[in-house]
């Protein structure tokens, strides 16, 4: 009989170290850009257009972090392995940092180095998360998810440092320090990473499967069968995809691709799905279940996109907003980010030890996807707490920073149970072959959220929008928070309807390791 408890993986602690150093370096950047942009690097874009341009720029590089996972996913699936893939891509993200720092006066030394990050931290994300996963096995899976909590505590230890320490390093010394020592807390942090290299369960990369997840795709859309409305509409997908790269100049390089690839997957993926019966033929029965499992999956990560929207905006529009409210003189409105880490490592244990157990003892069992759900639905009441102190703001109100902290405590709650729920959840649902890819996908939907918010920047920019905005009473500020606010809220609703017939899987590995040699 398999035990429930099992022993705790020694190698865990490597891991650990080295993702609370990575997430320093990469919070610690990312925390500082907004402010950077718009007070160095953008000063020629004219000052009424200069925080949108800031913001396109944020949001067009989180979306590269969380697009390019699909890349190291695939990689390290395919061809070398989770290790490797993790160790080469982080000394690529290293010499990101380094670019940044050299290059804080040129847009074309210091896009090159958002770009090698981007690429070196997307191309890791999902392949330490499934790599953690993979050091346990049916014996000691239940403490997996206190793993997967550690993990995102780290997460937020290192994001918390960095949050406090790096918009005063930038004011006080310069963006080269500032954007110098995250390069540097990440090179330690690949040295960590390597340092377990012997202790490590190594899982070998799957070879090609004939009868894998798009194989079957492409024998579902092009058997032949009496109704091909599924290849229709995935024909319809594909002419739709070419007509938002046309859009590219008004849109931009970035919003066009990622709209035309979410268009490609929404129209083939639905299209697929109609015809995978046809499929069973030449596949076998397993995989097209599997297949079937993997597009369940993804429907709930299409339904989490809305959640990312809100968040990632905490360090562009809420920065934004808290630049106009009252504080110390010293206090920097970047810091408030702060609150942000230091929430999740209170909430993390006080719902394990104490709101979980007591809801239980009350008859009431959260799942992970009541969980997911409760957390977009709170990330939407934070929304509507943002906007209508925009309101008192918008109506002359000198409005003192303290009150952000509502809003960033709802945002943050509702992160705990969506993000850290959702990391195991993607690693158990997934099957064996396709743990990194899976992971990539729930990566995908935070590039998916903050492609919504390029959107919404881009359709108010047009005299048209913003004059019927006016007529409702609103700034356009305001207009656009309390649309995020009941955007993610239908999408928490829909989400807890779909949740209702979804069917948990078990896909971790046997008991039995693997040779790690």
């Amino acid at each position: 009989m398999t035990t429930t408890t099992g022993q705790w993986p020694k190698q865990i602690p490597y891991i650990i170290a080295s993702e609370a150093c990575e997430r320093f370096s990469f919070y610690g950047m990312r925390n500082i850009l907004t402010p950077f942009l718009m007070t160095a690097l953008l000063l020629s874009v004219p000052e009424h257009l200069r925080a949108g341009e800031a913001k396109d720029v944020f949001h067009s590089f989180v979306i590269g972090v969380y697009f390019f996972p699909l890349l190291g996913g695939w990689i390290g699936d395919r061809l070398f392995g989770k290790y490797n893939t993790i160790l080469w891509l982080s000394l690529l993200y290293c010499v990101g940092h380094a670019f940044l720092a050299i290059f804080e006066d040129s847009k074309t030394g210091f896009y090159t180095g958002l770009f090698l990050i981007a690429l070196g931290s997307g191309g890791i994300k999902p392949l330490v998360s499934s790599f953690m996963g993979d050091q346990f096995d049916q014996s000691n899976k239940s403490l997996a998810q206190k793993a997967f909590d550690m993990f995102y505590f780290t997460i937020n230890f290192g994001s918390f440092f960095a949050s406090l320490s790096m918009p005063l390093l930038l004011k006080h010394f310069g963006a080269s320090v500032a954007f110098g020592i995250p390069g540097v807390l990440m090179f330690i942090a690949t040295v960590f990473f390597w340092a377990g290299r012997h202790r490590y369960v190594h899982m070998p990369p799957e070879p090609k499967n004939p009868n894998g997840f798009l194989p079957v795709i492409k024998t579902a859309l092009l058997s032949p069968g009496a109704n091909r409305f599924g290849l229709a509409l995935a024909l319809m997908g594909t002419v739709l995809a070419v007509i938002a790269l046309g859009f590219m100049p008004s849109l931009g390089l970035v919003t066009s691709l990622c709209l035309a690839l979410v268009l490609l997957m929404g129209f083939v993926g639905s299209g697929a799905t109609m015809q995978l019966d046809r499929a069973r033929a030449r596949h076998g029965d397993d995989a097209v279940e599997g297949v079937r499992a993997v597009m369940r999956i993804l429907v709930l990560f299409a339904l989490v996109t809305p959640f990312w929207s809100l968040f990632d905006q905490k360090a562009s529009t809420w920065i934004l907003q808290a630049n106009e409210m009252t504080k110390p003189e010293w206090f920097e409105p970047a810091m408030m980010q702060a609150l942000n880490p230091l929430l999740v490592m209170i909430l993390i244990p006080f719902n394990n030890f104490v709101l979980y157990p007591t809801l239980e003892r009350w008859g009431f069992r959260l799942t992970a996807l009541g969980k997911m759900a409760s957390g977009i639905a709170f990330s939407g009441l934070s929304w509507v707490v943002i906007g209508s102190i925009q309101l008192m703001m918008d109506g002359g109100s000198a409005v003192s920073i303290v009150w952000q902290v509502l809003p960033y405590a709802l945002l943050t709650f509702g992160e705990v149970l969506v993000s850290a729920t959702g990391l195991e959840f993607a690693y158990s649902q997934a099957p064996k072959t396709m743990k990194g890819t899976i992971m990539s996908f729930w990566t995908l939907s935070v590039t998916v959220g903050n492609l919504w918010v390029l959107l919404a920047n881009a359709s108010v920019k047009g005299p048209g929008m913003t004059d019927w905005i006016a007529g409702t009473g609103l700034s356009v500020t305001a207009f656009q928070m309390f649309f995020f606010a009941g955007f993610a809220l239908v999408a928490a609703a829909v989400f807890a309807l779909y949740a209702r017939n979804y069917r948990m899987q078990d896909n971790y590995r046997e008991a039995a390791a693997p040779s790690t040699a």
